[in-house]
C-alpha cells in the first residue's frame, strides 16, 4: 500500500498552489504593466484607473476573469509569451 508521501497528488504539480491572487497579480503587473495586461486581457480593471486593489476586487467577484488571469500567470511561469 502506498504511503501518502509516495502518492502522486495532482496538487503537487499545480503552479498556482501556495500563490495568492494578490501575489500572482503583482507579479503579472511587474512583468507586463497595466497596459500589457490590458492587451492580453481586455477588461476594464486593467484599462481604466487600474490598481492592485481594484483589480483584486473585480477578479475575486468574477470567476471567468480570474481563470484567464491565472492562465496568463501559468504561461508566464512556463516561459511562454
Amino acid at each position: 500500500m502506498p504511503t501518502p508521501e509516495s502518492s502522486n497528488h495532482p496538487q503537487t504539480k499545480n503552479p498556482l498552489q501556495g500563490v495568492t491572487l494578490e501575489a500572482l497579480l503583482t507579479e503579472l503587473h511587474t512583468h507586463y504593466g497595466w497596459e500589457g495586461l490590458a492587451k492580453k486581457m481586455d477588461i476594464n480593471c486593467f484599462k481604466q484607473d487600474p490598481s492592485i486593489k481594484s483589480s483584486l476586487k473585480f477578479l475575486r467577484k468574477t470567476p471567468w476573469a480570474r481563470e484567464k488571469v491565472e492562465a496568463i500567470y501559468i504561461q508566464l511561469k512556463q516561459g511562454k509569451p
